[in-house]
């Protein structure tokens, strides 16, 4: 935890004629002809004295600057000093010394409740007036473990929060879990038939690991340079990669979520709603935890005419949406449709609407006048004024200016569930997805049929299918999708604006990608291309290769590189 500098002698710092503390600072914007970096900036003073300075030495970073963060503190204290901040006409050091140090104890010590102004102040603000803008000031670190691969989706459901999930690409699931059996969620509602399908699936993708690997490290010759270490973990996660879509979409994983007060009470909202009883008992626990941190961010969950009301809507909005699916005959996938598919379904605005987003800034008329002067222009003209306003992008995340958000484009997309879980997973876009069901079939990876894996990858798809619909037949429909393997497939939306698809494109069709979201990077770039070339042209960091070696060999040896540097 960074501690606060407490200096000695003098007990102040010095200050001038007028006051204003003597402190040395950065100037980081130029102030003309021999402007220093380094100079004195004059900065008024909070004057405090010994007593306050030791007061307040434990909970920020530094006692005499403007700039400063908040340490040792309950996050409902820190967000209740800014939601109060807005309305107090001092600093915020002083603030804390006058309201909130009396309700808390000596000596920096955090002893887990949140403070006594800090609780009343939320009760008054959020509560009683409605403000929720107070609830995103505080934000807490949640782990959730040993959560199935269908409960991860509706975790990672809110935009505005932050997710760490363990990958099914650098982790094997063929060890048993502490105390035995292999890692998928079980309930006893699910009936043992269950738990025999699912160690079926397992006990398949452990038997065909080991192949899977000799089959990859015999295909993949490695190549001079390559250190030994950096190709052992490459085919390993080759290997990996290969057999992911075995795994049913029970299989258990670990994820941490760092989020605000507000995007825990939406989270924890859809949770409690949610038809999975796996879904209830993790908001339940998601509450408690938040609860244990920062209680005043989620205290209207728990009240009948907050969180209930708030609930219960959920419940019945997504009981509407069923009901008028089943009546107009739309809740069942067509036959044809069972193949992977990106479609391009809507696109909002043109290049000449974009060029008069780009110059919007850094004009002084209106965005008509700007659009109308740009469609005077040339389709040279146009196109030399895009490259130039995008700019040399050295790398891809040198993004352009915001006026590529003028546009937007709507996908549909069918990929298996492996795919859809790496790009559900991009905040700055509307997602949406249909449920997981084996009508859009599953395809078994070309490597796996030559590493002589094929058969037993289709009997566990079988399998797999097979539970999932003696689940749904009898009366689990919600539960069913656990049975089924991440290689099935699944139906999607991917609605976002340019300066998004460029960030997802490109990342998402790096060589040392997943092969299934590879295919659906480069093919929303294909379709991008068609109607807006030079939108398409400008994500210059697209990659269209294909790796000869392993796909994760470069990214392990700049790891093994960075090691022995740190090690030498």
């Amino acid at each position: 935890m960074p501690r606060a500098s407490t200096p000695t002698a003098p007990d102040r710092p010095p200050r001038d004629r007028a006051g204003f503390a003597q402190v040395p600072g950065l100037v980081t914007g130029s102030a003309g002809a021999g402007a220093s970096l380094t100079r004195p900036v004059r900065h008024p003073s909070d004057d405090l004295t010994s007593a306050e300075r030791a007061r307040l030495a434990p909970h920020v970073t530094d006692l005499d600057g403007p700039v400063f963060a908040l340490v040792n503190l309950p996050e409902t204290v820190k967000g209740a000093l800014f939601a109060r901040y807005s309305r107090y006409q001092g600093t915020l050091r002083r603030l804390f010394l006058e309201e909130f140090a009396d309700s808390l104890p000596q000596g920096g010590a955090w002893d887990g409740s949140e403070g006594e102004r800090a609780a009343q102040l939320y009760e008054r603000i959020f509560v009683g007036y409605g403000d929720d803008s107070v609830a995103q000031l505080g934000g807490a670190h949640v782990a959730c473990e040993w959560v199935s691969n269908v409960l991860t989706k509706v975790l990672q459901r809110p935009r505005l929060a932050a997710y760490l999930e363990q990958s099914t690409r650098y982790i094997a699931y063929d060890a048993p879990m502490p105390g035995g059996g292999y890692r998928y969620y079980r309930d006893p509602e699910l009936g043992p038939e269950y738990e025999a399908a699912m160690d079926a699936l397992f006990a398949t993708y452990a038997a065909s690991l080991p192949r899977v690997r000799a089959w990859v490290d015999e295909s993949y010759p490695r190549a001079d340079g390559e250190p030994e270490a950096a190709r052992a973990r490459a085919v390993n996660a080759k290997a990996l990669d290969l057999l992911r879509g075995l795994l049913p979409a029970a299989s258990l994983s670990h994820m941490g979520i760092y989020a605000s007060g507000q995007a825990y009470e939406q989270l924890i909202l859809h949770l409690i709603g949610h038809p999975l009883p796996e879904a209830r008992r993790y908001g339940e626990m998601i509450l408690a935890a938040i609860q244990a941190v920062m209680p005043s961010f989620v205290s209207r969950v728990e009240r009948p005419d907050r969180g209930g009301a708030w609930a219960g809507y959920l419940a019945e909005r997504r009981a509407a949406g069923e009901r008028w699916a089943a009546r107009l005959g739309l809740e069942a996938a067509d036959p044809h449709e069972a193949r992977p598919s990106v479609t391009l379904t809507h696109v909002d605005g043109d290049e000449e609407q974009l060029l008069a987003a780009l110059l919007f800034e850094a004009a002084g008329t209106s965005e008509a006048r700007t659009r109308a002067t740009v469609t005077g222009l040339s389709d040279p003209e146009r196109g030399a004024l895009l490259a130039d306003l995008v700019g040399d992008r050295a790398n891809r995340r040198h993004r352009p200016g915001r006026g590529f958000e003028a546009l937007r484009y709507r996908f549909e997309i069918v990929s298996d569930y492996g795919a859809f879980r790496d790009l559900q997973r991009h905040r700055m876009l509307t997602v949406q997805w249909q449920g997981l069901t084996p009508d859009l079939g599953a395809g078994i990876p070309d490597e796996v049929g030559a590493a002589g894996e094929g058969d037993a990858y289709r009997a566990a798809l079988d399998r797999s299918a097979a539970e999932y619909h003696r689940l749904a037949d009898a009366g689990l429909a919600a539960a069913a999708p656990y049975a089924l393997c991440l290689g099935y497939r699944i139906r999607y939306v991917l609605d976002l604006n340019a300066r998004e698809a460029m960030h997802l494109v490109e990342l998402r069709s790096g060589r040392e990608g997943h092969p299934a979201y590879r295919a659906v990077a480069h093919q929303m770039h294909a379709l991008i291309a068609e109607r807006h070339p030079a939108v398409a042209a400008a994500m210059t960091h697209v990659d269209e290769s294909a790796e000869p070696r392993l796909e994760r060999i470069l990214s392990e040896m700049r790891l093994q590189s960075r090691r022995a540097a740190l090690a030498g």
